[in-house]
């Protein structure tokens, strides 16, 4: 077991304070982690980084707070510690919504009903490959972390790479039809294409490989 000066330090922000208790034991009963402090919202948070040197490795955030809730604190944290991993720990299970935090920042997106080993298993993921994913929330998740077969030979249309771009944003595809000047038909097609060839089920599939191939940046 880890002593405590070399333990991964965790944060907490979370307005529920009987969960966010709960969490805090979980997390120290971890052997390599440790939990620094927990917050109601992100800008307590604001203020504890700007107060406190003590800057943790990850943080947990969710999604439905007051004050400052999970979205503007990703996106705060982002653009003002972009060196601090964060993940989504949320009840929240919509997908725009999950599209919407990884492209805040999140390195993964948990429910809060895992099984505490999971949890375990996520930190340690994002402290040693800077990401997770849950199953939990979309099989497409995992399997678009898993190289495409003939990766190498992968070439796109430009409307194609268009496409992917606008497709992860928040853009709706109708929205996304109409910039692009084409009929939803034709963007269900794009979208069915790119679903069979890059062996993913849904949009999350398409922002996760459009972030791990460079094709859209935080």
């Amino acid at each position: 077991m880890r002593d405590e000066s070399s333990k991964y330090k965790i944060a907490i922000v979370d307005d529920h304070a009987l969960f966010a208790g709960s969490l805090e034991k979980l997390i120290n009963s971890f052997p390599n982690f440790v939990t620094i402090f927990h917050l109601r919202n992100g800008l307590e948070l604001q203020k504890k980084l700007a107060e406190d040197d003590n800057v943790p490795d990850v943080i947990l955030i969710d999604i439905n707070m007051p004050v400052m809730n999970g979205f503007e604190t990703a996106e705060w944290l982002s653009q003002n510690h972009p060196q601090i991993k964060f993940l989504a720990l949320t009840m929240d299970d919509d997908e725009m919504n999950i599209l919407k935090m990884l492209r805040l920042g999140a390195k993964g997106y948990l429910l809060k009903d895992i099984e505490p080993e999971y949890l375990h298993v996520a930190l340690n993921e994002v402290i040693e490959k800077g990401y997770f994913h849950s199953e939990k929330v979309s099989d497409a998740l995992l399997n678009s972390l898993v190289e495409p077969k003939g990766k190498k030979e992968l070439t796109f249309k430009k409307n194609e790479l268009i496409f992917l771009k606008l497709a992860s944003s928040e853009m709706t595809y109708k929205e996304i039809a109409d910039v692009m000047q084409l009929s939803p038909k034709t963007i269900d097609g794009y979208r069915q294409e790119l679903f069979n060839r890059l062996e993913i089920k849904n949009r999350v599939g398409l922002v996760i490989f459009a972030l791990k191939n460079n094709i859209i940046k935080l």
